[in-house]
């Protein structure tokens, strides 16, 4: 088959997933050969540099991006404009990281991207493409053929280095920063700060989260180098968030944000848990930036729009007989929030949580988050993660954590049996540690039909 010649979309798949897939690579000995801007740069020129042709907004971090993208995009669908976002990983089918207006991309759109980057490749003899530098030109390419107002890109991992990092943006966001990938990123915050700063931009609007001291001192110095003004939400932007709970509500978390052009009062959030309040916020202060640069955006169509964000994968209610719930939550921090967002939006008498995670992982971090409120613990892990860790080495790891009841199974079907055997209806499950584990998980209870590529 020649480049740029798929007569179908299988074999545009085909196609796609031959190519490296750094996601899935459990090892990279040399990052800054693995990671190379030329290779997404030279396609995308063939393609006629399509990113120049589009606003963009830039969003980096370790938690909370895809939250951040949701409900940035929302807001701003909700005062009439139309919006790409470009998102990974996917849970169930890889058409879902490619979004207009809250829709995936079509499976004949995505086969006609695909041929144009094959063509553009093949012409610009670019040669060891990766999975996920094909799908950014894709994602470009399809935003500017769509005309989009604007395209929200999520950083795949890190930032200096990463694909999407060929874009010159609106405004750049960073989420909370926190240990992951540190084979690659390295091994402290200043270091992986650093390596997500690296999306600054001179004379770029830049716009954080809160940070740990070592991060936020990494990320101004990046940015008083760069040339980018760099505000902080409860420091340079005044932010707070309330968390409240009632009969009536349930429980709900609502935020305030200020500066000299833009008050958001009491704005709900529209996503469970109170560690969702930061992610709204940082959404609000992107659009903030929008409007300091001249869009009319009105707040009451912004907070309209946000209430009708929806996120899969992130505290979704799968099934009800029994009660799972499904949480991509894989660092840490995450596991965490998710622990205590659990009990303060649902009632339950014991919480039994499936788990399986990557071997590159905080394994240790997310073990004792898990263990401050899970009573039992299945151990498990996903058929379509080459990089998953052993259940039975997860459950002796645990076991030096913890003396909580624990159970191994092979697959996250079997795990799920064993869960159902051992709840009643008060009870609850959760599945959790993995984007991979959760969207096997959806695809079971959501989407069978669905192949998960």
């Amino acid at each position: 088959m020649q480049p740029g010649s798929f007569e179908t979309y299988s074999g545009a798949l085909r196609w796609l997933y031959e190519h490296i897939d750094l996601e899935r690579t459990h090892r990279i000995s040399e990052p800054e050969k693995a990671f190379r801007l030329d290779r997404t740069r030279a396609i995308l020129k063939e393609l006629g540099d399509p990113q120049d042709h589009l606003r963009t907004v830039h969003v980096a971090g370790t938690k909370g991006k895809g939250s951040t993208v949701a409900m940035l995009a929302a807001a701003l669908g909700g005062c009439g404009w139309t919006v790409g976002q470009y998102t990974s990983p996917h849970l169930i089918d890889v058409r879902e990281r490619i979004r207009v207006d809250k829709r995936d991309i079509s499976g004949e759109q995505l086969r006609f991207a695909l041929a144009e980057v094959a063509r553009a490749a093949a012409s610009a003899k670019v040669e060891r493409l990766h999975f996920f530098e094909i799908l950014t030109a894709a994602a470009l390419y399809h935003f500017a053929l769509q005309a989009v107002d604007l395209a929200i890109m999520e950083v795949g991992l890190g930032g200096r280095l990463d694909a999407t990092n060929v874009i010159v943006p609106e405004v750049c966001a960073i989420t909370q920063i926190s240990y992951d990938h540190v084979e690659i990123l390295g091994r402290t915050l200043d270091l992986i700060a650093r390596e997500k700063a690296g999306i600054f931009k001179p004379g770029v609007p830049a716009v954080s989260t809160p940070q740990d001291p070592e991060a936020e001192t990494a990320l101004r110095a990046v940015a008083a180098m760069v040339g980018a003004p760099l505000r902080f939400l409860e420091q340079e932007i005044e932010f707070s968030s309330r968390f409240e709970s009632s009969a009536r509500t349930g429980s709900q978390c609502r935020v305030c944000l200020e500066t000299p052009r833009t008050i958001f009062d009491h704005v709900l959030v529209p996503l469970k848990g109170d560690h969702q309040a930061l992610n709204c916020g940082l959404a609000l202060a992107v659009i903030d930036v929008l409007r300091e640069r001249g869009d009319a955006l009105e707040e009451q169509a912004i907070a309209d729009g946000l209430s009708e964000t929806v996120l899969a994968g992130r505290f979704e209610q799968v099934c009800h007989t029994p009660r799972i719930i499904i949480d991509g939550a894989h660092n840490p921090l995450s596991i965490a929030a998710l622990i205590r967002t659990l009990p303060a939006n649902m009632r339950y008498d014991s919480l039994v949580v499936i788990f399986g995670c990557g071997r590159d992982k905080d394994i240790d971090g997310m073990l004792k988050a898990i263990a401050m409120g899970a009573d039992k613990i299945i151990f498990t892990r996903t058929r379509l993660n080459p990089r998953a860790c052993d259940p039975t080495d997860l459950a002796q790891r645990f076991a030096e954590l913890s003396g909580k009841m624990t159970q191994v199974a092979g697959t996250l079907d079997e795990a799920i049996d064993l869960a159902q055997r051992a709840v009643n209806r008060e009870d609850l499950i959760c599945i959790t540690g993995s984007f991979y584990l959760v969207g096997e998980a959806r695809k079971r209870y959501i989407m069978p039909e669905v192949d998960a590529g």
